[in-house]
């Protein structure tokens, strides 16, 4: 590695064989947010739980932070404030101390996938508005990376399905899924205005409404068996009044019989072809033959 050398000064002595021998020597390069800590954590390694081993883990905590920090910056414009990702980040940074071991290397080699894995978690669990599972999630994510890597070159044109099928190993099927994802990481409002002119209409005009009809279609197709289970004159009573509009007074007179003979046979068949319907929505069914009038 190279080290900048400061300006001239004057009266400086000529670097001799063995410092230009160091500075040639090659140098890891640190951050600056990247302190020498191991022997604090030699010593959280070798402190019980209590006050004293509390103290030296959040001396830590505060030494490592600011990596924290910058790592927490390179998700910024995502959806998510820089507040809360330095928040995320900082949990990352307090299971790293937590479960490192000096006797393993670096902490920043531990801590820095450690933190990073933490805030990508946040953006898969977090910040979806509606759930989607894991797999729809995952398949978001590659499509996304396929998608800026076919493209890094100035003017090239939008990959196609099948393009990044071929480059992700994934389905076309697959690859659709995922392109759906992309466009469905927040939601829409459903006051949402689609149309920008004096006619304009929000999203919720566009949704359908239940049909009442289907609640009619329902009981019709429920009280079909229990009719055919009635008494041919009773049928016929319930067709008169219902589909012919003819009063109770009529059908009497039609039948032979009293009014109020048709009242209780009107009533005593919608009540057998209602407890029919209802039986069969839970999956119990009236036993017995109607009885003849």
């Amino acid at each position: 590695m190279l080290i900048e050398t400061p300006p001239a000064r004057p009266a400086t002595p000529e670097p001799t064989d063995a410092t230009a021998t160091t500075n040639a020597a090659p140098a890891r390069r640190r951050h600056d947010d990247a302190p020498d800590t191991m022997a604090l954590f030699g010593r959280l390694a070798g402190l019980e739980e209590g006050p004293e081993r509390d103290a030296v883990r959040d001396e830590l905590v505060t030494a490592w932070l600011p990596m924290a920090h910058r790592i927490a910056g390179r998700f910024r414009d995502r959806g998510e404030t820089i507040e809360d990702l330095r928040q995320v980040a900082a949990l990352g940074l307090v299971k790293a101390i937590d479960r490192f071991d000096p006797e393993r290397g670096a902490f920043e080699s531990y801590a820095v996938p450690t933190i990073t894995g933490e805030v990508k978690r946040h953006f898969r669990d977090r910040m979806w508005a509606l759930r989607v599972p894991r797999r729809v999630q995952e398949l978001r994510n590659k499509v996304r990376v396929a998608r800026r890597e076919l493209a890094q070159s100035p003017g090239s044109p939008e990959p196609s399905v099948a393009a990044l099928a071929a480059h992700t190993g994934l389905t076309e099927e697959e690859v659709s899924a995922g392109m759906e994802a992309l466009e469905s990481f927040s939601t829409l409002s459903l006051d949402a205005e689609l149309s920008a002119g004096d006619d304009g209409y929000s999203l919720a005009d566009t949704l359908g409404a239940a049909d009442a009809s289907y609640d009619t279609v329902i009981d019709r197709e429920s009280a079909k068996e229990g009719l055919r289970r009635l008494p041919e004159r009773e049928r016929a009573i319930l067709y008169m009044r219902f589909f012919e509009d003819m009063t109770q007074s009529r059908i009497a007179d039609h039948l032979g019989i009293s009014q109020m003979h048709v009242s209780r046979l009107i009533s005593r068949s919608c009540a057998r072809v209602r407890d029919e319907a209802m039986g069969q929505r839970t999956g119990h069914r009236p036993t017995g033959r109607p009885t003849r009038t």
